[in-house]
């Protein structure tokens, strides 16, 4: 089933696979992982492996009963390139989202050797948005099999953001987002990291969305910037971006 995420940047998550290892070290303290062991000792059967990879056929239908528009969160719970996925079930995967125009769908990957395999064997309908996640300049070579991807839409997940980004190459993105760790064992973030991106991104005319400073304790922190949210989209044909929004009260980061 989906479900109606908390995750500040999109509406609902859909999850035809589950599971995933770790493959960088913005991995270490995966959310995913938590909550699938979470769900397996709860008994749900969706979960009974716990986090490895396993497809769930029975949902892949889903998005097209969905009648009302929302962004959709792809596989929050695993990577769609995950090398355990096969060639099928990802095809299978995009034929969804290629039928079901009415959503924007959203797929974050790690793993842009295997995209990039797949780029020109797959049909990239405009309200499939591909982004890569990227926690430190050591792993800016996931950009480029981004640039080079077919996707109309390109994003950047700069989560959990573990160190500076100087010199990080924005031509050809269209939307960043920013965010701390959060959870136990949270690995600090600086501000000026943080205002650095958001520089680039206005620089060079890129949406910049800041989801959150993180921390153990994550709403403590809050996710103002400045005395302000940032919750820029990217243009789409058909869609009206929400843009930032100011807040009255502030809690400036150190």
């Amino acid at each position: 089933m989906s479900t109606k995420s908390s995750i500040e940047w999109t509406d609902v998550t859909w999850n035809p696979v589950t599971g995933c290892s770790k493959v960088s070290p913005g991995c270490q303290h995966c959310y995913a992982e938590r909550m699938a062991r979470r769900l397996q000792a709860m008994g749900l059967e969706k979960y009974r492996n716990g986090f490895k990879v396993a497809v769930h056929e029975s949902v892949l239908k889903e998005p097209l009963a969905w009648k009302t528009p929302r962004f959709v969160f792809v596989n929050s719970m695993s990577d769609l390139f995950h090398e355990s996925v096969s060639d099928d079930f990802v095809r299978s995967v995009f034929g969804i989202m290629n039928r079901a125009t009415q959503h924007t769908f959203q797929v974050l990957t790690k793993r842009p050797d295997r995209l990039q395999s797949f780029n020109g064997r797959l049909v990239w309908t405009p309200n499939i948005w591909l982004g890569v996640s990227i926690e430190s300049k050591e792993w800016f070579a996931r950009l480029d099999p981004l640039r080079e991807s077919s996707a109309r839409v390109k994003f950047l997940s700069l989560e959990p953001l573990l160190g500076p980004l100087p010199g990080l190459d924005l031509t050809g993105m269209d939307w960043v987002i920013v965010g701390g760790e959060s959870g136990p064992g949270a690995r600090p973030m600086k501000a000026n990291w943080v205002r650095e991106i958001r520089d680039n991104c206005q620089a060079n005319g890129v949406a910049f969305f800041f989801k959150q400073w993180g921390g153990v304790f994550k709403k403590r922190s809050g996710r103002l910037l400045d005395g302000r949210t940032w919750d820029d989209l990217p243009l789409r044909e058909g869609l009206r971006p929400r843009r930032c929004s100011l807040e009255s009260a502030s809690r400036p980061a150190r």
